[in-house]
């Protein structure tokens, strides 16, 4: 249910963009939604999660510019300031002994450190280079291929690198009978 109120947002987004073809109204509809998304989780749990926090940030100053500016390349850049946070903040973690990827799963598997280390790096590798892959297809190709591929690009290589990810880790678990 979490994964569908994150997602809430860029659909409209997405939504609002192919009715409309109106890069603004699209980015004022998805500011609203997320808006909307973390009030309620508020409301409901008296809480919200940290990504939920930076979401709401880098829409609102990223959106907000778009709008102000009347400039879409804010809007265009906010995938990759996303990513870039997450890798970087993967990335300090790893040189100051807390590796993210540990914090976020050690609770589901047992890994050996090394392996903890490398899936790690992975995922460092992983953001920044969806970072840089966005801002080549927002600076290269036509607007309505950005938003294609914000939505279905930026998703599908999610879930590509994962599966990859759950097969490379498969031979950590073990199984219970």
């Amino acid at each position: 249910m979490k994964f569908l109120t994150d997602l809430f947002p860029v659909m409209l987004f997405f939504g609002a963009y192919w009715l409309t073809k109106d890069m603004f109204l699209a980015t004022g509809i998805a500011i609203g939604a997320t808006i909307v998304t973390v009030g309620l989780a508020w409301i409901k749990h008296r809480k919200v999660d940290t990504m939920q926090w930076i979401s709401l940030a880098l829409i609102t100053v990223m959106g907000g510019a778009t709008l102000l500016l009347h400039d879409k390349h804010f809007i265009m850049w906010k995938p990759t300031v996303l990513y870039w946070l997450m890798g970087g903040g993967l990335l300090i973690g790893q040189f100051t002994g807390r590796i993210g990827m540990r914090s976020l799963m050690g609770s589901q598997i047992s890994l050996p450190e090394a392996t903890w280390k490398k899936l790690n790096l992975a995922w460092i590798v992983f953001f920044l280079t969806l970072g840089a892959l966005n801002l080549l297809v927002a600076y290269r190709f036509s607007e309505e291929v950005w938003v294609n591929f914000k939505l279905f690009g930026g998703f599908g290589l999610m879930i590509l690198f994962v599966i990859a990810q759950s097969l490379y880790l498969s031979k950590y678990i073990e199984e219970t009978h």
